[in-house]
């Protein structure tokens, strides 16, 4: 069923949604299995698109609002008011203040965060992996939010599913550059070396920018089998975190 958001509604009127996807009931093979929204690494393009168009109807939109950006590791936001048109933007952090544009970021470790203003009508969907965190990505989708009127005292974060710091070991020297940006990244993996939480240290980043209020989703992407972990399977699809505003 087609959803048609009504035409300029007040923002009083509009609720933020957020969805995060798992790798349950699509259409893709193995290593793909099931449920890979990812069109870029490898899966087979039809069962690709079949489960972007199950996604637009689980959440019961049209699949033509769904926006997807091509993600590089890098700061670059894209404000976007309209349905997309040609190739997705290379940006790690989509943002807007239309209702009823499902904005769509992907993942397998890294962290999906969903950022939401209820009282300005405000959303944005940011990649956060490590290069992300080290360079302000999540400070860049903010400063565009509050472009579009939003303020940090009213946004909502989530932070989904993405590999715990447990599970996360790198070499000392790449987590003290993190580190220098987001201090509370730096721990201990379970083995007692270098390792990074990346959702410790948006939260710090986010609680620093004054942020009301931060949500984790606790699971580790390494760890539960029913989502897809780069790190752990190597080829693998991605699943998805979603955020959009639609009429209370």
């Amino acid at each position: 069923m087609t959803h048609e958001p009504p035409a300029a509604p007040s923002t009083r009127s509009l609720r933020p949604r957020r969805v995060v996807t798992d790798r349950r009931g699509g259409r893709s093979s193995s290593p793909y299995d099931a449920f890979n929204l990812g069109d870029h690494v490898g899966d087979a393009p039809a069962d690709v698109a079949a489960n972007r168009e199950r996604l637009a109807r689980e959440l019961r939109v049209d699949p033509g609002a769904l926006v997807w950006m091509q993600q590089v590791h890098g700061t670059g936001v894209a404000v976007v008011d309209g349905p997309q048109a040609g190739s997705p933007p290379q940006v790690d952090a989509l943002v807007t203040a239309t209702p009823g544009l499902v904005l769509c970021v992907l993942v397998a470790d890294c962290v999906p965060v969903l950022l939401a203003d209820p009282v300005a009508g405000v959303v944005a969907a940011v990649h956060a992996g490590r290069e992300g965190v080290r360079q302000g990505v999540v400070t860049a989708a903010l400063a565009a939010m509050a472009d579009l009127g939003a303020r940090p005292r009213d946004v909502q974060a989530l932070l989904g599913p993405a590999v715990c710091g447990a599970d996360y070991e790198v070499p000392r020297a790449m987590q003290v550059q993190v580190a220098r940006v987001a201090r509370d990244a730096a721990v201990r993996s379970r083995t007692g070396t270098p390792a990074l939480d990346l959702r410790a240290g948006l939260t710090q980043v986010l609680r620093a920018a004054g942020v009301g209020q931060v949500v984790q989703d606790p699971r580790c992407t390494v760890e539960d089998r029913r989502l897809f972990s780069h790190r752990r399977d190597g080829v693998t699809g991605r699943q998805a975190g979603v955020v959009w505003l639609e009429p209370a």
